[in-house]
């Protein structure tokens, strides 16, 4: 196990690593997609916010609350391009900015306190130092997920949600239902997802131990699974490899390794 100190906020800085793809189109695109699903992400909730569900199949509400998640996910995966300076790498407050936002609607989650966590991450990747890794002493999946949990709960924000939450209900006259579904659940399931596939699946500790520095390894479904099960995060090797590289390049990066 690594025993490096961690490195203080102000030193983590973002790595660049000699890219395998080309870094014009990275630029040109970031920040439309960035855009663009938090744009689709605002239409979804207030549609779904919205909804009278007492005239809709149930059979109907699985599918949009797994839609929600999927754009949550989204939401925190284009925060995470940001905490690599790739969402507008022309303009680090512009970058930045829309990490944050993505942050805030994800979850009212601090963008300064998750980029110093996360590049704790990327500097000790499944050591007793990285906030994302297990207790060291149970690696199962659900003992994992809330000792992670755990590490990112605050109390001021959980107070903040409710604040908001029953603000939303009494204010803005949004049923409790629609706010269950498709603002709660939705966004623990997404929690769960990216913990699944970007976490669990790709720092676990494989039979023999770890083979490479960076600790982790791929999950190898096809570009249209990995895309669906977690915008590529599942390429998780190529990622620490190649942390400048976007979510929507993983997908190349993989291919041309594979």
């Amino acid at each position: 196990m690594q025993t490096k100190t961690p490195l203080p906020s102000k030193q983590i800085a973002i790595e660049h690593c000699q890219s395998p793809v080309t870094t014009g189109e990275t630029n040109k695109w970031g920040i439309i997609i960035a855009c663009g699903i938090i744009g689709l992400w605002t239409i979804s909730i207030v549609f779904f916010l919205s909804l009278d569900i007492a005239n809709i199949q149930l059979f109907w509400l699985f599918p949009a609350v797994i839609w929600q998640m999927f754009l949550y996910t989204g939401l925190f995966i284009t925060a995470h391009d940001a905490m690599h300076g790739v969402v507008f790498p022309q303009n680090k407050h512009v970058n930045n900015l829309i990490g944050t936002l993505a942050l805030f609607l994800y979850g009212l989650f601090s963008y300064k306190n998750l980029l110093r966590k996360h590049w704790l991450h990327h500097h000790h990747p499944a050591t007793g130092i990285d906030p994302d890794f297990h207790d060291g002493e149970d690696d199962r999946f659900f003992a994992w997920y809330f000792h992670f949990m755990k590490g990112y709960w605050i109390w001021k924000r959980m107070l903040w949600i409710v604040v908001i939450f029953l603000g939303l209900h009494y204010l803005l006259q949004i049923p409790i239902i629609n706010l269950i579904l498709f603002w709660v659940i939705a966004s623990i399931l997404s929690s769960v997802q990216l913990f699944y596939f970007g976490t669990f699946l790709t720092h676990r500790e494989p039979t023999g131990g770890y083979t490479n520095p960076h600790r982790t390894r791929s999950t190898h479904f096809s570009v249209f699974w990995s895309f669906l099960t977690c915008y590529h995060f599942g390429y998780h090797k190529e990622h620490h490899e190649y942390p400048n590289v976007p979510w929507w390049k993983l997908a190349e990066v993989y291919k041309r390794k594979s």
